[in-house]
């Protein structure tokens, strides 16, 4: 899928989050894709491994919101609060998604074919607790077939060392998936690694955004009458003047 994408209207974004109240994480990426693709079906879409999604939502978000990220964490060890800024660059794997055939495994005997895990995938998984469940059932949703010495045998049959080696293999294959930050706590020194969700960040900068906007709206409508779709079809700019302009 290429990576050019629909420029989206305030109107527009703002209709997509307020669809997206009410979805799990997983349908909320498809449906900020699919509004950034109309040209794409959610069927597409769905069929995007993690990291080649979750590149696409990187780019949307840049679109959007500009390059610079800034997010907060928390030091596991002594509680500090860091303050994190840095560029999509810095953690954008590649300029452009590729399609994803199946991949094979060899070891021991055991030859394991499998595609990467997609978002139709992690739908199904959200609905777990059980971390391990949740592993398990990921691996044999993305299995497509399974032999030991050229005899097909059941996912249950293949070994603890071959299912963490195609997991491995999956990460090794598909990095965008896990982004993992490098930390250093600057109070007492002690550094870790913290996984970065695009997807939750995003929905979250969203939800700012569109408070934000409907305060906006709100306050313009009851100043000048003016509707809705017409306060939103404002460069942010002029509408930033009538704001000024607006208050007492």
């Amino acid at each position: 899928m290429a990576v050019t994408m629909k420029a989206l209207s305030a109107a527009e974004l703002l209709t997509v989050w307020e669809r997206g109240m009410s979805l799990a994480a997983p349908q909320r990426a498809l449906l900020l894709l699919s509004a950034a693709h109309p040209k794409s079906t959610l069927d597409q879409l769905a069929q995007l491994s993690v990291g080649q999604r979750d590149a696409q939502l990187l780019t949307l978000r840049e679109q959007i919101l500009g390059s610079q990220i800034v997010s907060l964490a928390t030091c596991p060890q002594c509680g500090n609060t860091l303050e994190l800024t840095f560029e999509v660059a810095d953690i954008r794997l590649s300029d452009h998604v590729e399609s994803t055939a199946n991949l094979s495994l060899q070891l021991d005997g055991y030859e394991v074919e499998y595609r990467l895990p997609n978002s139709e995938d992690l739908a199904e998984i959200s609905k777990l607790a059980n971390v391990s469940t949740a592993t398990q059932l990921l691996q044999q949703r993305c299995l497509c077939s399974v032999h030991y010495r050229d005899e097909k045998i059941s996912p249950e049959q293949i070994p603890p060392e071959v299912n963490q080696a195609m997991l491995a293999q999956m990460a090794q294959a598909d990095p965008q998936a896990d982004i993992q930050l490098d930390l250093s706590c600057s109070d007492c020194g002690h550094q870790w690694q913290a996984a970065f969700d695009i997807l939750t960040f995003f929905w979250q900068e969203l939800t700012v955004w569109a408070q934000r906007i409907l305060q906006e709206v709100h306050q313009l409508a009851s100043a000048y009458s003016w509707s809705e779709a017409d306060i939103l079809a404002m460069s942010p700019q002029r509408r930033q003047i009538y704001l000024e302009m607006s208050r007492p």
